[in-house]
């Protein structure tokens, strides 16, 4: 049998068969699935696997293979030194900051696209909560320049309704991960979709004002209502420091959209490593304004931390 992986930990997952739409708490046989070797967990919500009901026990199964994935939202683990699987077969990325409470941290969203220009899907700002935002510039400038180099931003807020409307149609028929940090309101977000679902959210911690872990595993939501092919978001647990995976160090320009066309056009051609060299073109579009600085900033990090683990 096919079914889809709702959400599981370790090695018990919860696979929603497609013949009737049953849940079937499914162990994978043998406690190794081919393919996922590496992985920090071998599947997400999103996979699609084959599996065999156990005939002895009503209601569960072992899952023997893995179905082709079209894709895989990523990032790495760092406690576990080695990739975290977060979504799978995914429409869309749904990177969820505010503008307070928490802090808006748009190096986390710097972070998150680039793990959605490495997967090749689609990603979309959405910055809830926006009826916190009292007009604040700074919030603004950071938005608008993302919205300059080709992001869709939407500004909404889960509690007053604002935008939500404008989400709605984007999500519609399509199956997207929500990622962000805790307390930004992803859990919210599909309360607002689904009246009456009442997934339990956070407060925020008034002492660091930052958001507390309520989601502690990817779960995928069905989401009734909206559109003709069923609409699914994978809500992923909360983020405090995203590093991405998939690419090494001297990749990263080619990742970053603004920085992309520039890369290879160096006086130093792709040796160039956009810190020191003269005659660098990503330095000289920072230098006049091409490329915001704190997106520069949020390059050299990033570079610095791929780089690490082939340094050592």
């Amino acid at each position: 049998m096919i079914g889809l992986v709702i959400h599981g930990s370790r090695n018990i997952f919860t696979v929603k068969t497609e013949v009737d739409g049953a849940c079937v708490e499914c162990r994978i046989k043998g406690k190794v699935l081919k393919g996922v070797e590496g992985f920090y967990n071998p599947l997400a919500p999103g996979d699609r696997v084959r599996f065999e009901p156990d005939a002895a026990a009503d209601g569960t199964g072992l899952i023997l293979g893995l179905e082709e994935r079209r894709n895989l939202l990523t990032r790495f683990n760092q406690k576990g030194q080695s990739p975290q699987l977060l979504a799978a077969n995914v429409d869309m990325i749904l990177c969820v900051t505010t503008p307070a409470s928490p802090p808006f941290r748009p190096r986390f969203l710097d972070r998150a696209l680039v793990q959605g220009e490495i997967a090749n899907i689609t990603t979309v700002i959405v910055c809830n909560k926006y009826d916190l935002s009292q007009d604040d510039p700074d919030v603004e400038e950071r938005l608008e320049d993302f919205s300059r180099i080709g992001y869709k931003v939407l500004r909404v807020s889960a509690k007053t309704g604002e935008g939500m409307d404008h989400f709605r149609k984007l999500v519609g028929g399509c199956t997207s991960a929500l990622l962000g940090q805790s307390g930004v309101g992803k859990s919210s977000l599909i309360n607002a979709l689904v009246p009456g679902r009442n997934i339990r959210v956070g407060a925020i911690n008034e002492k660091y004002d930052r958001g507390n872990h309520t989601t502690t595993m990817s779960l995928l939501e069905e989401i009734p209502g909206l559109g003709d092919k069923g609409t699914y978001i994978i809500d992923t647990p909360g983020i405090r420091r995203f590093v991405p995976h998939g690419i090494a160090g001297d990749e990263l320009a080619s990742y970053m959209r603004e920085f992309a066309p520039l890369a290879g056009t160096c006086t130093y051609g792709l040796s160039c490593s956009h810190v020191t060299e003269p005659g660098c073109k990503i330095m000289e579009a920072v230098a006049a304004g091409v490329i915001h600085e704190d997106r520069y900033e949020s390059f050299l990090r990033i570079r610095d931390e791929l780089l690490e683990p082939s340094d050592e």
